[in-house]
């Protein structure tokens, strides 16, 4: 028997496929994949989008497409009792077999997130069905959020001068393996690296004086974004001023990120802020996030964005300045929004956006 969470998704799909004039949608993706399964994996090789199973909705059942090889750990430990009508599993070395699979079931017009097996690529929008989160949804999230900050708090907290940055990138991945979390994204800068780059991809320099670190960590297909800095000594006053403005901008942003406003309008209330902290250009420098869920950013947020927020979307800003950023993951409740990822014991500074106490990281001072 499928849950509430995966017949709410079918439904999703099959009005899709009524408005876009489809008999049937294959998801192959593990983005895709791990949605429609309800944070189920078809992966095998982690750092691939593609995935070796995929899902066929057609308008009266829903199949799984995999090969002989991965049929059966599929259906012991991925799907579940999901009311899938069969799994097909083709022989792996027969050319055609996925193809001639996919006609016998849907013999009609079927669009894909892969254009594999002579389908059609899914039309614009699919994407969008993946935004208002389930309530199963929010309590996985809620739980990675927790997860991660944990494990980042443990790390950055315990990092030492004279490590480097690819031991402390190891000891983020190892504690998030351990709890079940892929490290979709580590990224690590000491000292002048920060300032130098964004997206700070970790080599063997040594921490002498700061560190900062950036995880991404996925779980039951979801992503979870936060970023940390730790300091040796006292922060200089250039770096306390960058820092409080930085985490202002996240507090606006993250304040503003409620059910109904137009994303474009949030991120102009984040660049009014910059400005007013003095660091006007500071946000051309770098993308300042946008909504998430299953991927990285589904789109990054632009001025001109017209998109609105959706009920229970997930989101992650990430404003930065040169030699400090503020990064965590949040959810537009029906209630407001909600810090998923701030945990531990970690510094944090409060900042009042419109009436709300937004808490945000501050830099831990060691």
């Amino acid at each position: 028997m499928a849950t509430k969470e995966i017949l709410e998704k079918e439904e999703r799909v099959r009005r899709f496929m009524s408005a876009q004039g489809l008999d049937g949608v294959l998801l192959s993706r593990r983005d895709n994949f791990s949605w429609i399964a309800g944070g189920r994996q078809n992966y095998v090789v982690m750092g691939s989008d593609a995935g070796f199973a995929s899902v066929l909705v057609t308008r009266e059942a829903k199949y799984l497409l995999t090969t002989n090889i991965e049929a059966p750990r599929m259906a012991d430990e991925e799907i579940g009792e999901q009311g899938f009508a069969r799994v097909v599993a083709t022989d792996w070395f027969a050319a055609g077999a996925r193809e001639r699979a996919l006609a016998e079931l849907c013999g009609g017009r079927v669009a894909s997130d892969d254009a594999s097996a002579g389908t059609t690529p899914l039309p614009a929008g699919f994407q969008e069905l993946r935004y208002s989160l389930t309530d199963a949804e929010v309590t996985r999230y809620r739980a990675l959020g927790l997860d991660c900050g944990l494990a980042l708090a443990e790390v950055a907290g315990g990092i030492v001068p004279g490590e480097t940055e690819a031991a402390i990138a190891a000891r983020t991945a190892a504690a998030c393996l351990e709890l079940g979390i892929l490290p979709h994204v580590v990224l690590v800068a000491a000292d002048e690296r920060i300032r130098k780059y964004r997206h700070p991809i970790f080599t063997n320099a040594r921490v002498h004086t700061c560190v900062m670190v950036v995880l991404c960590g996925m779980r039951h297909g979801l992503i979870c974004s936060l970023t940390r800095l730790t300091h040796f000594g006292k922060l200089s006053r250039d770096l306390r001023r960058r820092h409080d403005a930085v985490t202002r901008i996240d507090a606006t942003l993250n304040a503003r990120t409620r059910v109904g406003r137009g994303v474009g309008d949030i991120l102009k209330a984040g660049v009014a802020q910059y400005a007013e902290a003095g660091f006007a250009e500071e946000w051309t420098l770098h993308h300042q996030g946008g909504p998430t869920g299953y991927a990285g950013r589904d789109y990054l947020a632009t001025p001109e964005e017209a998109r609105t927020v959706q009920l229970n979307q997930a989101f992650a800003w990430n404003p930065s300045i040169t030699g400090t950023k503020c990064e965590d993951t949040i959810l537009a409740l029906k209630s407001g929004p909600l810090v998923i990822s701030l945990a531990g014991d970690w510094p944090t500074v409060t900042h009042r956006v419109d009436g709300m106490a937004m808490q945000r990281p501050d830099i831990l001072v060691k």
